[in-house]
């Protein structure tokens, strides 16, 4: 089990690429905000928690990574590049011409990449459907979904979240990257949630509430047992989170860095 200052440095150099690859996507940008949200959740999943072999990455034991906020494809690669599953060149060639890394994912179980993503509230649907998949064959492996807090506003969303604990799919765990932040303003002015944790409770999940850039507090709530239920994480971030120009700022849900403002995010990310 890594140390907190393994995980954490682990964030910060997934941070890092996320910067890179948003700066070498030139005038088309990416979606920065988000990313650096998720980063340090990625960093607990791929460092210290996931079953994965890359000497074997498509056996059938592995765990599964749905990104459902397929826009934070950047904080995907980055991540994967620090398991092992991407190599340097393929990360500095990122968000370019034609390299099959660009702005959302597509599915490439070799290189760690379980499904496309980019229409949202989908990943939830695929998760059921992978984990019901395990399940039925009776395979060991467990399904993450990653969701953003705007992107559960999808009907489909809750629509699979009812029918996961129907199932009784276990095997399944929803994370929501819960940063108040979405692509058109913050979201309780879009469409209020109140109460999130009791409405996915009375579905039947288990659910902890964390902060999702505490990685001691994120690796607890996913090792956490449950009580023969699927489990939901709702993880409290900052959009834009360890770069000040864009934290919590919606103008940063998207966007470009120019040289300037990509030295100062590195200088932001390694203070």
């Amino acid at each position: 089990m890594k140390s907190r200052a393994e995980l954490e440095s682990m964030a910060r150099r997934i941070r890092l690429g996320i910067a890179q690859m948003t700066h070498q996507s030139g005038l088309k940008g990416a979606h920065l905000g988000g990313s650096m949200s998720v980063a340090d959740i990625l960093a607990v999943l791929y460092g210290d928690v996931l079953h994965y072999d890359l000497q074997n990455p498509l056996m059938p034991e592995r765990d599964r990574v749905i990104l459902s906020k397929a826009h934070a494809a950047v904080a995907l690669y980055a991540a994967l590049h620090e398991a092992g599953f991407l190599t340097d060149e393929e990360i500095s060639h990122a968000m370019q011409g034609d390299s099959p890394f660009f702005e959302h994912p597509r599915m490439d179980p070799a290189h760690g990449i379980e499904f496309s993503g980019g229409s949202l509230g989908q990943g939830l649907s695929l998760g059921m459907g992978t984990a019901l998949g395990l399940k039925k064959k009776g395979i060991a492996a467990r399904v993450y979904v990653i969701l953003g807090d705007g992107e559960c506003d999808e009907g489909q969303v809750w629509e699979a979240a009812a029918a996961v604990p129907h199932f009784g799919l276990t095997n399944l765990t929803v994370i929501v990257d819960d940063n108040g932040l979405q692509f058109d303003g913050r979201k309780e002015e879009i469409l209020k949630a109140p109460d999130p944790a009791g409405r996915w409770a009375s579905l039947g999940y288990e659910v902890s509430t964390v902060d999702g850039h505490d990685v001691e507090a994120v690796r607890g709530a996913l090792l956490q047992e449950t009580a023969g239920k699927p489990r939901v994480i709702i993880a409290k971030t900052v959009k834009g989170k360890g770069v000040r120009f864009a934290e919590n700022e919606v103008t940063w849900h998207t966007g470009r860095l120019t040289d300037e403002l990509y030295e100062e995010a590195i200088r932001d990310i390694n203070d």
